[in-house]
């Protein structure tokens, strides 16, 4: 039996045999090398001795349901690649769709602003100042590994990112030296009295931790038992807590007209939109993910 496949089987004794084959491609790809085609030719088992210890470490801890993101390090978002780590959130495909909505927002924004500048002025002046327009400026709060914001910043966006953790801000800094990406990192407390700034903002993103302390039972334990409760969990009693305070924040620091974005709780969808509307937003639209689930919410400030 070949090295590929042994580490499959080990692997079904606590995944379906599809996940497991799945993951053991991913690692074979990622960490050594080695292609479809070149496991298909048995070049797995020209694999030197440390590798295949290092193999054996990997399907060990695959085995415990550690995240596989966390075991390779990193993983792919909006082309991408961005390291993780137990401190922090795995980028979620759902959060790559915000991005994408984000983006195409923007676009949809800034060709509303140039045509109502060609109705207010002279066509050749009104291109000269549309093509003049500045880069859209976003705040991302609770970055994390900083996908969102590094995502952002390689679509030419101006972007400043924060986060109440010391360690999700040093994983998202390193990202940022490693992408070449310019983003501001600061450490802050949304939920602070003191968390304040003179900076004002196009837009303001945000995939708070939003998961009920009750809803624990229905998790997955490779996400309950290893990614960071700080960064999921809110108190039963208060399921919008960081909705409502970014959204409070939000309608003082957002330029005239400024877009809010959320990732949501699917079962509080309307509940956040009733709130939105109490603080001041409106052309509130709600998307559904790729599996159906009411999951984004954008807004715009009065």
């Amino acid at each position: 039996m070949s090295i590929y496949r042994d580490s499959i089987q080990q692997l079904c004794t606590v995944f379906p045999q599809g996940e497991a084959t799945a993951m053991m491609r991913i690692v074979m790809e990622e960490r050594f090398g080695l292609s479809q085609t070149d496991l298909l030719l048995g070049k797995d088992n020209e694999l030197s001795a440390n590798d295949i210890s290092e193999l054996q470490i990997i399907v060990g801890r695959l085995s415990k349901s550690e995240p596989l993101q966390y075991v390779l390090g990193c993983t792919d978002f909006c082309n991408l690649k961005i390291r993780v780590a137990p401190g922090v959130l795995i980028p979620r495909p759902e959060t790559e769709e915000l991005v994408r909505w984000i983006d195409e927002s923007e676009k949809d924004e800034r060709e509303r602003g140039e045509s109502e500048k060609r109705e207010r002025d002279a066509g050749v002046r009104a291109k000269s100042e549309a093509g003049e327009k500045s880069r859209a400026r976003v705040l991302d709060i609770g970055t994390g590994s900083g996908c969102i914001a590094l995502a952002l910043a390689s679509l030419d966006f101006e972007v400043e990112a924060w986060d109440v953790s010391q360690q999700a801000l040093s994983i998202a800094r390193s990202n940022a030296e490693a992408l070449g990406l310019d983003v501001k990192f600061r450490m802050a407390d949304i939920l602070s009295s003191d968390c304040t700034t003179t900076n004002n903002y196009d837009i303001i993103v945000s995939n708070p931790p939003y998961i009920c302390e009750k809803e624990k039972s229905d998790m997955d334990s490779n996400v309950l038992d290893h990614e960071p409760h700080l960064a999921l969990f809110v108190p039963d009693s208060d399921p919008l807590l960081f909705y409502r305070t970014i959204a409070r924040f939000a309608s003082k620091t957002l330029s005239k007209e400024g877009l809010i974005f959320f990732e949501i709780n699917r079962a509080y969808a309307n509940e956040t939109i009733s709130m939105l509307q109490q603080v001041g937003f409106c052309d509130i639209e709600l998307r559904h993910d790729q599996f159906g689930n009411a999951r984004m919410i954008k807004a715009r400030l009065k």
